[in-house]
């Protein structure tokens, strides 16, 4: 199966314009493609994770990745399935944050000299003149056809800024100057980004003339992408540092029945002939397929000690013993005690397991917390300095699923 072939039984293709040049250009290893990320945080998510899975095949099959950074769009924001207008960032955090994601990257992407290249359009976007701008690129727009748009049409009723309205112009001409500087011959982005992405390929069809190069594929990678990358208690990042390898091993251990083939295809690159087999699979094996799906992706990302590690851990507390250092764990200070105690709605809430008391207090009585293997049923129950420096410390179980260490240093 070649590579095209394979991106759409992954299910990964939604829409494309020219498929027959877009097939012929993917699996002769010819495309020089581009997928931007915005960089409103210092970590990629795993909503950033299929992008940079893709890449990673197309990369395998020969074609050449461009990694486009939005230090310039990034001031604007876009206005694509947002209910609100993004908050401004400083230049500083700006790069800073592109930094962190080349990083990151460098872990799915070869950059080596000939391979990936990664630009910021920062570098073109910032320098343009104003007047040019709307004589040489805007007059290649419809405000109709804009307004037709479902990234703008999400946004009308609330209100749309002018500084949103120029997104479409902007990333339109990105692809523009990637054509003309880079050859980047065709551009990835998720289905929630078409509009923008054809107004890219019509602006440099009309720049250039209707022979160029030019071709668009949109992935599900967006609508999924941001499904997966939120959970109840916030983002789930690929920085270690702010979701451990075991968080991250967990949250996709723990996947709905219904999604885990699809994860599987979309994100892991085991072979399609293996995954096909999955197909017929049903109760306890589809926890197989969720354990198998979570060590795939976090050695993907954390590396292969990392995926056992977290893979040991994982089973271990699941059959009730096991190695507890791996685990999400918070280090309590003297502060966090009062009279040399702390109870477990404070506990909670200093773990990160409840946003607040009250949704503490509510787990508490909905029977939804466990310390060290005992249902906690007081709100008012406590425990000592002591109970914290003893062994593992306190460990706590929240729900089914979600399993966190809370200890003092001896």
């Amino acid at each position: 199966m070649q590579i095209y072939e394979e991106l759409k039984a992954r299910g990964l293709i939604a829409q494309v314009t020219d498929e027959d040049e877009i097939r012929d250009l993917v699996n002769n290893g010819k495309a020089t493609f581009y997928i931007g990320f915005d960089p409103t945080a210092d970590s990629l998510h795993v909503g950033h994770f299929m992008a940079l899975c893709l890449m990673k095949r197309l990369q395998m099959a020969g074609n050449r990745p461009v990694v486009l950074v939005g230090g310039g769009t990034g001031m604007v924001g876009d206005p694509s399935g947002r209910t609100d207008m993004r908050q401004m960032m400083t230049v500083e955090t700006i790069e800073h944050n592109c930094e962190c994601f080349k990083k990151q990257m460098e872990r799915f992407i070869d950059f080596g000299e000939g391979k990936a290249i990664m630009v910021n359009n920062a570098d073109w976007l910032m320098k343009l003149n104003y007047i040019e701008l709307l004589r040489d690129v805007g007059a290649c727009f419809s405000v109709n056809n804009m307004l037709r748009a479902e990234c703008y049409k999400q946004r009308m009723e609330k209100g749309l800024s002018f500084l949103e309205f120029n997104y479409m112009i902007m990333q339109s001409y990105d692809f523009y100057h990637l054509f003309q500087e880079y050859g980047c011959n065709m551009q990835f982005g998720g289905d929630d980004q078409w509009s923008n992405m054809l107004g890219g390929t019509e602006l440099i069809r009309r720049k250039l003339g209707k022979d160029a190069y030019a071709m668009t594929i949109t992935l599900l990678m967006n609508s999924e992408g941001k499904k997966m990358g939120k959970t109840a208690s916030g983002a789930v990042w690929l920085d270690p540092n702010k979701t451990s390898p075991y968080e991250f091993y967990q949250y996709w251990r723990n996947v709905g029945d219904d999604d885990v083939l699809k994860c599987i295809r979309m994100l892991t690159f085991l072979p399609m002939e293996e995954i096909d087999k999955m197909d017929s699979w049903e109760g306890a094996q589809l926890n197989t397929a969720k354990e198998i799906l979570a060590y795939e992706l976090t050695k993907l990302v954390h590396g292969e000690e990392e995926a056992n590690k977290a893979q040991e851990t994982a089973r271990g507390l699941f059959s009730k013993g096991g190695d507890t250092s791996n685990m999400p764990c918070t280090c309590l200070q003297e502060e966090d005690f009062k009279e040399g105690k702390i109870d477990i709605l404070s506990l909670l809430v200093k773990c990160g397991l409840a946003a607040s008391r009250g949704e503490a207090r509510r787990l508490v009585q909905q029977g939804g917390v466990s310390i060290g293997g005992e249902k906690v049923t007081d709100i008012d129950q406590c425990w000592g300095c002591g109970d914290c420096e003893c062994g593992d410390g306190l460990v706590i179980k929240k729900g089914k699923k979600v399993f966190h260490r809370a200890y003092m240093e001896k």
